[in-house]
């Protein structure tokens, strides 16, 4: 079994994260409803089961709403809380009376979105923090000054990034006295590009590759978790086909179809479990607010650690639609 870098440091042993962002009832303003909170019920108890106890929401998601409908569900179920790791992410603000859609690294902004988080959540503290998209005018020192803050005021335990490369979170770092913990990024089948970053070393192909150089490399020797969001490619491998499909996505959803069959499990374990052999220890964020769904996604774990380098890269290639260099 994969020891994961959270796992590492004492913050989680959940080998899959379930993401929050489809609870809440939309991306809308309407107001949370019985049938939502069902709903989120339902998926915290299917995730559960499932064996995944960290749990990943943003301030955005839904609009604040996600945040709110999964408090009500803590607050129903006295102990839930101490069962689970909630992370969440701020920095992302909305067109406002103050201007249109910008980021906000800002100390006074962090500050008051975790405020926001924890009471929505019905929470005295986050386990874990990120920041949710790099800030083009992010100013290391005051992030530091907002993470200190927090961390003495007992708010938030950890901190990371999501979406950034090497020299983000260097440029970060530097003036922290904790250390980033994770980072959460874009990682899957169809979104090759954190792989095909080192495969085309020395290869034209590479030019048109643009990822992070170094990023993996560089989680992995600072023990930094790497998340992965969207890992199952929006069902793109794991809904019926229709026969429209491009020649490289068809032949991945059967290989997968196949590996299923052959390990008695289900495609999406199949797709989870490509990331996870990684040996980064990718650790997965599934946002699918279908508790069957979830359930589907249990043994991805398991399959990890049965899946050969063969079949790995048997999917890869059928993936990219083309053979290796």
């Amino acid at each position: 079994m994969k020891i994961m870098p959270l796992q590492q440091r004492g913050i989680s042993d959940s080998r899959i994260i379930y993401g929050c962002m489809g609870l809440g009832g939309g991306w809308n303003r309407d107001p949370i409803t019985k049938e939502h909170v069902r709903l989120a019920e339902s998926c915290i108890d299917a995730a559960l089961a499932s064996g995944m106890t960290m749990f990943d929401h943003a301030d955005i998601y839904a609009f604040g709403k996600a945040e709110s409908v999964f408090g009500q569900v803590l607050h129903a179920t006295p102990g839930l809380r101490e069962q689970m790791v909630i992370q969440s992410k701020c920095g992302i603000r909305f067109p406002d009376q103050s201007g249109g859609q910008r980021f906000d690294f800002s100390k006074d902004y962090i500050l008051k979105s975790v405020d926001g988080i924890l009471g929505r959540l019905g929470i005295d503290y986050l386990d874990t923090l990120l920041l949710h998209r790099p800030d083009a005018l992010m100013e290391p020192d005051e992030i530091g000054e907002a993470f200190t803050t927090l961390q003495t005021q007992g708010k938030v335990r950890h901190f990371g990034v999501s979406n950034m490369n090497v020299g983000q979170m260097k440029f970060i770092q530097q003036a922290l006295d904790m250390p980033l913990v994770i980072n959460q990024l874009e990682l899957n089948l169809s979104h090759l590009h954190w792989l095909e970053e080192g495969i085309h070393v020395n290869q034209d192909a590479g030019l048109h590759v643009h990822f992070g150089e170094g990023l993996l490399e560089h989680c992995q020797m600072e023990t930094i978790q790497i998340q992965s969001w969207s890992p199952l490619s929006r069902g793109l491998f794991t809904s019926s086909l229709t026969g429209s499909e491009p020649d490289n996505i068809r032949e991945t959803a059967l290989l997968i179809q196949k590996l299923a069959e052959e390990n008695e499990t289900t495609p999406e374990s199949i797709v989870l479990a490509w990331l996870m052999r990684h040996p980064a220890k990718i650790q997965p964020v599934i946002g699918t607010a279908n508790p069957s769904r979830i359930r589907a996604c249990a043994d991805g774990a398991r399959q990890a650690d049965l899946m050969t380098r063969e079949q790995w890269y048997a999917l890869f290639i059928a993936s990219r639609g083309n053979p290796l260099p």
